[in-house]
């Protein structure tokens, strides 16, 4: 008797990274409620690039931050993979982040006194199964730059060394904050085509915020959203290299 093999439905279910369902989030502002998100649910697949779109204050960064365990729901649930993470302690939240997610944020906060490879082996040595400093410099073309330290590197370089900080413990997950918001356009483009060089080799998923419409040219799906709501959600049918953008 021949297996019945598993509906696509299936296959795509057991490839998700992150589930969230009717996710809020209120902040008390004095004697007012700020609403940042108002019911969003979403799914986040295995080995895909997403851009999330919107104006400042649509509630992008509060959406990874929930996603990555950097702060808590109001209402709704979350998951990655099997963990429940809407009730999570601070303890569980503190091993999910160490162990499943890297994050990139438009700052670099990479530490002047280390050089770049010592700024990346901060992080190999508290992770479960790391890549060495130089492969993870290495995949964002920095490899004759690791010694340098972050005064003697240009802002994109930087910027790489903080994604090789990230990506060299070896996530599910990169969450990425205006990654390029800091730099111009020809150096954003390299810091993004480092970002999918990540993505293509490691299989990292990857969620990207950005506020530019162009950058969403690169990624599987982009989600919009806007006043605390996705607006949309469309797959990518023509996906384009970041060195073919222009802002």
């Amino acid at each position: 008797m021949q297996e019945k093999q598993p509906s696509v439905e299936t296959l795509k279910a057991n490839q998700i990274i992150f589930s969230a369902r009717e996710l809020t989030k209120t902040y008390q502002m004095g004697v007012v409620q700020v609403q940042a998100l108002r019911g969003i649910d979403l799914e986040i697949y295995a080995g895909e690039i997403v851009v999330l779109l919107g104006a400042s204050g649509s509630g992008k960064s509060t959406l990874v931050n929930i996603l990555g365990g950097l702060d808590t729901a109001t209402e709704g649930e979350v998951r990655y993979r099997d963990i429940e993470l809407t009730h999570a302690s601070e303890k569980e939240l503190t091993s999910f982040r160490r162990l499943n997610v890297g994050f990139v944020f438009q700052f670099y906060n990479l530490i002047p006194s280390l050089t770049a490879r010592e700024n990346v082996a901060i992080v190999t040595e508290i992770a479960e199964n790391p890549m060495k400093p130089e492969e993870a410099l290495a995949l964002v073309n920095l490899a004759d730059r690791m010694d340098h330290f972050p005064a003697q590197l240009s802002g994109g370089e930087q910027q790489r060394v903080a994604i090789a900080r990230a990506v060299a413990k070896n996530p599910d997950v990169l969450l990425c904050d205006e990654p390029t918001g800091a730099l111009d356009s020809q150096t954003g483009i390299v810091v993004l085509k480092a970002l999918q060089n990540v993505n293509q080799r490691l299989g990292t998923a990857t969620v990207l915020i950005t506020h530019n419409v162009v950058i969403g040219g690169m990624a599987d799906r982009i989600i919009s959203l806007h006043d605390g709501k996705i607006a949309g959600i469309r797959e990518n049918e023509h996906k384009v290299s970041p060195d073919q953008m222009e802002w």
